[in-house]
């Protein structure tokens, strides 16, 4: 089982987008560069839907991972265990995407294995149990990266913040109504759109407004 800790406030949590590539690198390292980045995964949903998808995610994910290294932050891939063990980083893993005992299997021990879990608290269970390091709830509102995905009530997610595993939050949340979580206890706060989507020369300023959202966190009351 992996416990939970006690976060007096969450970590900011990046996804990547599907920008063209050097338009995703300038903005990746505008956020990186902040040092407000906690983890990030590499979601390139277009780039694997190419004919030579396999090979140019990994392309792509080989040049964020050396980025990322650089500024000493975690990377997860989106769905793809193989090249997770390939590039020696973690996996975030669908409920459709694979095991988390075949991610533990293939990745190094130190490796972060993160798993959907939608609303339901019985996933989150699962994911504790197998021994993921943390469970993705949501979407907490609607998103424009995933438009149709249901949103999930508060009880849902203070139940699943009561289940011993660190708990991500997804899901249209931007620097403004992350406040509506304020005292739950959520060690990541995954972003994608109200960062991603900014022109580059935004993408720092809006870290750092992240960063100030957060600082107004409370002890976690349940």
């Amino acid at each position: 089982m992996v416990q939970t800790s006690n976060f007096s406030m969450p970590q900011l949590y990046l996804l990547t987008n599907d920008d063209e590539f050097g338009l995703l690198y300038q903005k990746l390292e505008a956020a990186l560069a902040t040092g407000l980045i906690a983890l990030l995964q590499i979601r390139r949903k277009q780039t694997l839907a190419r004919p030579d998808g396999e090979l140019k995610l990994y392309e792509e994910a080989s040049k964020i991972v050396a980025l990322a290294k650089a500024h000493n932050v975690a990377v997860v891939i989106n769905d793809n265990i193989g090249v997770a063990a390939k590039l020696g980083v973690g996996v975030h893993l669908g409920q459709g995407d694979g095991t988390i005992r075949e991610a533990k299997q293939r990745l190094a021990p130190n490796q972060i294995i993160g798993r959907t879990c939608h609303g339901q608290v019985s996933l989150v269970k699962k994911a504790r149990d197998a021994g993921a390091s943390y469970a993705a709830m949501g979407a907490i509102f609607a998103s424009t990266t995933k438009p149709n995905a249901d949103t999930i009530a508060r009880q849902q997610l203070i139940d699943g913040c009561e289940q011993e595993i660190d708990m991500c939050v997804i899901g249209g949340l931007t620097a403004e109504n992350v406040s509506e979580l304020i005292g739950l206890p959520i060690r990541y706060v995954a972003v994608v759109g109200d960062i991603m989507d900014l022109p580059v020369a935004q993408v720092a300023e809006r870290c750092q407004q992240w960063q100030q959202a957060f600082s107004r966190w409370k002890t976690p009351d349940l």
